[in-house]
This record gives C-alpha cells, structure tokens and sequence, in this order.
C-alpha cells in the first residue's frame, strides 16, 4: 500500500492530537492555536487564543468524548492543509449529536498550529 501524501499524514495526526486533548484536558488546545487564530463555534466568532480559550474552557459540560467517522484533508496552494471533520460527541449524559469541524492548519516555526477552526454541531431546525 502507497504511503499517505504528506498532508494526510499532517491532517490526521492534528485532528487524533486534537481531539484526545479535548476529551482529556482542553486546557492543552492553548498550544494549537496562536494569537491571529480564529474559531467560530455555533456562529460565534473568537479571535486569538485567549478568547478562543476562554470559549473552549467555558463551554457547559464535564465530560466529552469525540468519535470521528470520516475526515478529509487538502493542501492549499500556500502550504496549509485544510481538514474537514465529521463524527459524534457524547457531553455529559446528553445524547449522543453529530458535529462537523473545518481546520486549516500552518507550519509556524516547525510547529502545525490551527490557524482557523469552524466547530457546528449536526442539529436540524426545519422549522425555522
């Protein structure tokens, strides 16, 4: 079997870093993000990391626990990998609800950060 191109390997090794920091100790995300970093999470926009960690620390749960289902990594012409994420999380005794996650993601000193990360969860609201 043909090794991975560069940014699969790239992509997928961020998104299993990042998701087992979130489960475990969000507090550890502070070092994938810099102070130009944007997130949007449910239409919400932060820029920076103290306020995308303020908002990543704040949120109403105790627990979560992420399972990816599919994810999708691209170079871009200005060497960042894009990945798109899909999978469930289970926060606390909620039901388990589908999200879908974007990160594009640059080499900054030899080091990949998340230069901008789009978080919503899979909620349909037909009646709206």
């Amino acid at each position: 079997m043909a090794e991975k191109p560069m940014w699969e390997q790239i992509g997928s090794g961020f998104v299993q870093h990042y998701y087992q920091q979130f489960d475990t100790d969000r507090v550890k995300l502070a070092d994938l993000y810099t102070d130009a970093s944007c997130l949007t999470w449910e239409g919400e926009g932060f820029q920076g990391k103290n306020a995308i960690m303020t908002k990543l620390s704040s949120l109403p749960f105790q627990t979560i626990q992420h399972s990816i289902t599919a994810q999708d990594h691209h170079p871009t012409p200005d060497s960042c990998v894009m990945s798109m994420v899909m999978g469930q999380l289970k926060a606390d005794q909620d039901q388990v609800m589908g999200f879908q996650q974007v990160f594009l993601l640059k080499n900054v000193d030899n080091k990949w950060v998340c230069t901008n990360d789009m978080f919503r969860l899979a909620l349909h609201n037909f009646g709206a």
